[in-house]
C-alpha cells in the first residue's frame, strides 16, 4: 500500500492521505473457502461417518463455503441466483428427493441424498454466488493448477523410484497422495490442471504480464508426463475430448499449433526419454481391444453396467433408491463378476476392495433414481454445458476480456461429462466435480456483461 506524503503548509487544515484501496486479494476472501476446497483432497485423511462413507477436509471446506454464501446473501441481502440460474442448478434435487423417499430404506438412502446435494447442488451454487468476476474465476482455477503440479511431482516421483501403486506386477502406476484406494484421484486433478493451463495458453487474459502464456504451456505440456503414468484410460480418453473441444473453439489457427506441439511433446516425452513407452503403448491399444479380448477390469465394469441396466428395468420411473446400488448388485449381475478389485503399493498393503457401484455415473444415476432422476441430472448439465458453448462464442465474437474464463469451463465441463462415462462419484475428489459445475454454471448463467468486466472495488457483481 503506498500514499503521497508533501510538507505540511503552517496554518492550512488537516490534510487527508488518499491511500489506494486494497482492492485485490481482500475483494475475494470469500473465495477462501472455495481455495481450500480445491487444494484439501490431496491429504490422505477422512472422518467416517458410518456405511462407508467418510468427511475429509474438502468435504468441511466446501461446507464452510456453503455457510459463507449464505450469510452473505442474509447480510448483504444480495440477490441470489436468477431464475434460469435456480432451475438449472435445482432441477437435479428433484430427481435426487424422488429417489430417497421411494427408496426401500428412505433412511439408508439419507446419506447418499446429502452427499449428492453436496456436490450437485449446493457447491455449485455456492461457486456461482461467490465469484464476483473473472479474476475471481481465474483465482480458484489457479489453485486447481496448483493442486495438478503437486500431485503430479509426487505422482511422477512414485513412477520413477518404484513406489506407486501395483500395476502389471510393478509399484509404478502414479496416483499421487490419494493411494492405490482411489486410483483416479492424481489422475481427475492432473487433468483438470491440465485443461485450465492449456486454456489459459491457448486465450491469456490481456491484462496478465508476457510471461504467462508461456509458462502455461510448459505447464500444460509438463501435466502430460503425470496424467500418462497414471495408465488411466477413462481420464486419456476424457482429457483428450476435452481438448479437442477447447482447440476447436479457440480457432483454427490455434488448433493447429497447439495440436503440433502436444504431438511433439508426446513424442519426444515417451518416445525420446522412454517414459513408460512399452506400458502405455499396450495401454492405450487395450482401449481398442474391450470389445474383443477385455481385461478382468472391463469384463467386470460390463457386468456391473449390466446390473445397473437390470435395476433400471425393474423400477423404471424411480430406480432402487439412492444408496442402493450395492444391496441390489448381486440379484441383478452376471456370474461372471469379480469380488473386487486387487489393490496395493504406494505404501499399502495387498487389499481386496468392493465393486460398490458401476463406474458411470450415468447408469448409476439410471439405476439408483430412474428416468426421473436421470432426467433431472443430464438435462441439468446439458443446460450448463450447452450454455457455456454459446456463451464462449458469443464473448469470442465481440472481443470479451475473459475468453479464457470461457474455454475454461468448456473444458473441464466437457471433460467432466464424458469421464462419467467410466467413473462416477467416489473418494475424495468427489466435491471437486462440485466446484468444475459451478464454475461452469458461473459462465453459463451469469448476467451478460457479469463474467467479463472485474467489478469495481466496493462493488460486488451478482451471478
Amino acid at each position: 500500500m503506498t500514499a503521497t506524503l508533501t510538507a505540511p503548509v503552517p496554518g492550512a487544515p488537516p490534510r487527508t492521505v488518499s491511500r489506494p484501496r486494497a482492492a485485490g486479494w481482500l475483494r475475494h476472501w470469500p473465495l477462501l473457502p472455495l481455495i481450500a476446497t480445491v487444494l484439501l483432497p490431496a491429504l490422505p485423511y477422512g472422518l467416517g461417518v458410518g456405511g462407508g462413507a467418510s468427511v475429509g477436509p474438502a468435504d468441511i471446506a466446501s461446507g464452510i463455503a456453503v455457510l459463507v454464501c449464505a450469510g452473505r446473501l442474509l447480510y448483504l441481502r444480495r440477490r441470489p441466483l436468477s431464475g434460469a440460474a435456480a432451475l438449472v442448478l435445482g432441477l437435479p434435487a428433484v430427481g435426487f428427493a424422488v429417489a430417497a423417499v421411494t427408496a426401500a430404506d428412505p433412511a439408508a438412502a439419507l446419506p447418499g441424498l446429502v452427499r449428492y446435494l453436496q456436490v450437485f447442488v449446493l457447491v455449485p451454487a455456492a461457486v456461482c454466488l461467490l465469484l464476483k468476476d473473472a479474476h475471481g474465476f481465474r483465482i480458484v482455477t489457479a489453485a486447481l493448477v496448483v493442486l495438478a503440479l503437486v500431485q503430479g511431482v509426487v505422482g511422477v516421483e512414485q513412477y520413477v523410484t518404484g513406489t506407486g501403486a501395483s500395476y502389471m506386477g510393478e509399484e509404478i502406476r502414479a496416483v499421487g497422495t490419494f493411494g492405490p484406494s482411489d486410483i483416479m484421484g492424481m489422475a481427475t486433478v492432473v487433468a483438470y490442471g491440465l485443461l485450465a493451463a492449456a486454456a489459459c495458453a491457448l486465450r491469456t487474459p490481456r491484462t496478465a504480464p508476457a510471461w504467462l502464456r508461456p509458462c502455461a504451456a510448459v505447464v500444460a505440456v509438463a501435466l502430460i508426463v503425470p496424467l500418462t503414468l497414471s495408465f488411466s484410460r477413462g481420464v486419456w480418453l476424457a482429457t483428450a475430448a476435452a481438448l479437442l473441444v477447447a482447440l476447436a473453439l479457440a480457432g483454427r489457427r490455434q488448433a493447429l499449433t497447439s495440436l503440433a506441439v502436444v504431438g511433439a511433446s508426446a513424442v519426444v516425452l515417451v518416445g525420446g526419454f522412454g517414459i513408460g513407452s512399452q506400458l502405455i503403448t499396450e495401454r492405450a491399444a487395450s482401449v481398442t481391444q474391450v470389445t474383443r479380448a477385455p481385461d478382468r477390469s472391463v469384463s467386470d465394469r460390463y457386468a456391473m453396467w449390466s446390473a445397473a441396466g437390470s435395476m433400471w428395468r425393474e423400477h423404471p420411473a424411480t430406480g432402487v433408491g439412492l444408496k442402493g446400488f450395492p444391496a441390489h448388485r448381486d440379484a441383478h449381475a452376471s456370474v461372471g463378476l469379480s469380488s473386487g478389485s486387487d489393490t496395493a503399493g504406494a505404501g499399502q498393503e495387498f487389499r481386496r476392495q468392493a465393486l460398490l457401484s458401476p463406474h458411470n455415473m450415468y447408469l448409476l444415476v439410471l439405476g439408483e433414481q430412474g428416468l426421473i432422476g436421470l432426467t433431472a441430472v443430464v438435462g441439468s448439465w446439458a443446460a450448463i454445458l450447452v450454455g457455456a458453448v454459446r456463451r464462449l462464442r458469443h464473448a469470442r465474437s465481440r472481443g470479451d476480456a475473459a475468453v479464457d474464463c470461457g474455454l475454461v469451463a468448456v473444458a473441464l465441463m466437457t471433460w467432466q461429462c464424458v469421464n462419467f462415462l467410466y467413473s462416477d462419484i467416489g473418494g475424495p475428489t468427489t466435491v471437486l466435480a462440485g466446484v468444475i459445475l459451478g464454475l461452469a454454471a458461473w459462465w453459463a448463467l451469469a448476467e451478460p456483461g457479469k463474467a467479463g468486466t472485474p467489478a469495481a472495488p466496493g462493488k460486488a457483481g451478482t451471478a
